[in-house]
Order: C-alpha cells, then structure tokens, then sequence
C-alpha cells in the first residue's frame, strides 16, 4: 500500500508543480500585443523632444547626484522645449544612483517629474547604457575634455559590475525599484531598458570592455526586460536598434531579437541621410508596433531637424533627437572630435544641440520647424497630462 501511495504522489506531485508554475507564467506580465500596443499610442500626441542634459551635468551621474541635482535649471530648459512644441525628453537614470541611496534618487526622479509635467512633457527614462566610459565612479565628475564631443559619459552598469553575476541582484533591485515606485505614474511614457546594449565603442575605451561583452548582455538583456515587467508598469517597455541588417528577424543579431521580440513599442537610431532614415521606418513597420526613434539629428552626417521631422511627421514615428542644449556634455563637436579635438577652431555647424546656454536657439529656422509640425499634428487637444 505504501508503495502505492507512493506510485500515486509522484505524478500528482509533478502534476501540482506542472500546475503551479502555469499558473506562474499565466499571471505574469507578458509583453503587450501589437493591438494593446498601437492603441495605447493612438491615445498619445506626436511624441516629439530630445535626448536630455542639463547644461550643468557632463552626464547623467552629474544631472542627478545630490550635490549637483539643479531643479530650478532643469525648469528653465524644459520651458525652452515647451515652447518650441516638444511634449517628451529621452532622460537617462543609472544603477549606481540607486545603490548609493534608493530613497533620494527615487525623491529626485518625482521632483523631475514634477517639473516635466509642469511643462507638459512626459519622458522615456533608460535605465542601462552600454556606450562611452565603462568605469563609472559616484562623487564628483571629471572635467570635460577641451574640445571633445560627450568626453564624460558612463556606461551603466560599468564593465565591473555586467561581468559580475554577483552583482546582477543590486541590478535588479534598482530597475524594480524605481519601476515599481513609477510603474502607473502617467507622467513618464516610457521606460528604454537599456540604450545600445550590443555598443562595443571605440578605440578610446573598448580596451576597457570585457572580452566577452556581448554574452554578458546576452544573457542579462532579457532579465532586464523581466524584472521591468514584473511590476506590471502602465508604460510600455522598449530598447533600440541601431545598425546592421534589419530586414528580417533572420537577420537580426541574437541581442537585436531580444529587443524586437520583447519590446512593447519598437525604438531605433539613425544619424544618416533623410533616404535612409525612411527605409528603415519601412523596414521597422513590418512589425506592426509603434515606432520612436530615440536617437537621431546628426547636422554634419545628413541628419537634420529640416529632413528628418518631416518623414517622421509622415509616419508618425516619435522623434527624439540627440542633445538639447549647449552645455557640459560638449556634444555639439562632432565625434571625430575624439580624433581631432576642436580646441582652436570650432567645427563649421553643430553636430547635434539646439539652444545656447542662455535659451537661444542656434538655428531659429530649426526651432521654428519644431513648432510649427507639432503644433499641426498635435494641436491643443493633444497636449500631454499635466499630473498625476
């Protein structure tokens, strides 16, 4: 008899444990469906800003430590985006802000917040960079390099901490934790869980880098997407491609996959040619998903606000471009700039930046081309709420 009871508990037993974990993955958040997507955007204005610094921040540990954390600046700039028509800004976050004090970072992220909404602008936070420097250090931030284009900009997580699986804990506490203190907040739009993850940079720090970058992304990509999604956030979760083959999933890379099949909406990168920016759009609509490019607007390689915006007008593909205001961050020299640092002449035009330091645009045309599309596509019924 006991060798029955036996018999009997063993496959009811892995019956139960079959049962439980369904009943696990049936009640986890899944990625939306392509209608769930594309009606949550039918609901959004034109989404249209820039990649966001303040003029006082070298990068993105500088915008929000506290000692250097600058509302009453950050108010200003915002009301320069406001009045051109912008409604969004692409704002970067990193892990290392949540591992120095969770409570602080999280308090700072509402006041910006708060400040965004003011101006009626709702941004997409990023949580994970693979670009520029891989040895991100908290306290205070280097000088910028003279003449050099983005010479302060840190990698999160640094080259340490993403071949460190010990550390991938402190990862995950960081992305739940400001998810699940934001996750129904309507004032944010979106959240980029990690910018360029497959970015491997240039000669000036790819020595830095793990040999095996990649595998290290890999692997913890997907994760990333998990634990963003396991708080069940309101705000759609994305990552962007930004070169190589996309013609097909076929062709796509394995990280490149895992952003085009995990994402809610589809975002990408494009400083080339008006031609080039279109075929991709094209390209990316295969998927049937919304699209923002989250990183565009290179003058000196073609691509500009007088070419691109209308296309992504055309399309209605959110349009986000690089660099907003002539500042620390140096990014209106060029990135040869690493090779031939502007510091007796300045380059011919901008690469990418609108405002000077004291709100006025470099180019009034651009400005003027901002304002007038938003304003027609999106008009004062479209404008993006104002509070939680």
């Amino acid at each position: 008899m006991a060798a029955m009871k036996m018999r009997l508990f063993a496959p009811l037993s892995a019956f139960l444990l079959l049962a439980m974990a369904f009943s696990a993955y049936a009640d986890s958040p899944a990625r939306w469906s392509e209608e769930q997507a594309n009606a949550w955007y039918a609901q959004q204005p034109w989404p249209v800003g820039s990649d966001y610094l303040p003029y006082d921040a070298i990068n993105q540990l500088e915008m929000w430590q506290p000692d250097t954390f600058d509302p009453q600046r950050i108010d200003l700039e915002l009301g320069w985006a406001e009045n051109i028509g912008m409604n969004t800004m692409r704002v970067f976050l990193h892990d290392l802000l949540w591992q120095q004090d969770p409570d602080g970072f999280r308090k700072r992220i509402d006041i910006f917040l708060g400040l965004c909404a003011k101006h009626h602008i709702r941004p997409v936070l990023v949580f994970f960079d693979s670009c520029w420097d891989p040895s991100p250090k908290l306290g205070p931030q280097h000088p910028p390099i003279p003449g050099v284009h983005n010479s302060g900009w840190v990698q999160s997580p640094g080259s340490a901490a993403l071949a460190d699986p010990a550390q991938y804990p402190r990862l995950e506490a960081y992305v739940k934790g400001v998810i699940g203190a934001f996750a129904k907040d309507p004032r944010i739009l979106a959240w980029d869980v990690w910018n360029e993850p497959d970015n491997l940079n240039g000669p000036e720090y790819r020595p830095l880098e793990p040999a095996n970058k990649l595998a290290f992304v890999e692997k913890l990509l997907p994760e990333v997407y998990d634990w963003a999604r396991s708080q069940n956030p309101t705000q759609p979760l994305t990552s962007g491609i930004w070169e190589g083959d996309w013609s097909s999933l076929k062709t796509l890379t394995p990280i490149q996959r895992i952003q085009i099949e995990r994402s809610d909406i589809l975002s990408f990168h494009n400083y080339g040619w008006p031609e080039d920016f279109e075929r991709l759009v094209l390209l990316l609509e295969q998927y049937h998903r919304p699209i923002f490019c989250t990183e565009y607007m290179a003058r000196g390689a073609g691509s500009t606000f007088d070419t691109i915006l209308p296309i992504a007008q055309k399309y209605r593909v959110a349009a986000i471009n690089w660099g907003f205001v002539q500042g620390k961050s140096q990014t209106w020299y060029p990135w040869d700039s690493w090779e031939r640092p502007y510091t007796i002449h300045q380059p011919t035009v901008w690469f990418h930046d609108i405002f000077h330091p004291d709100g006025t645009p470099y180019r009034q045309r651009e400005a003027d081309i901002i304002r007038a599309l938003t304003a027609a596509t999106n008009g004062p019924e479209k404008k993006a709420p104002s509070s939680q």
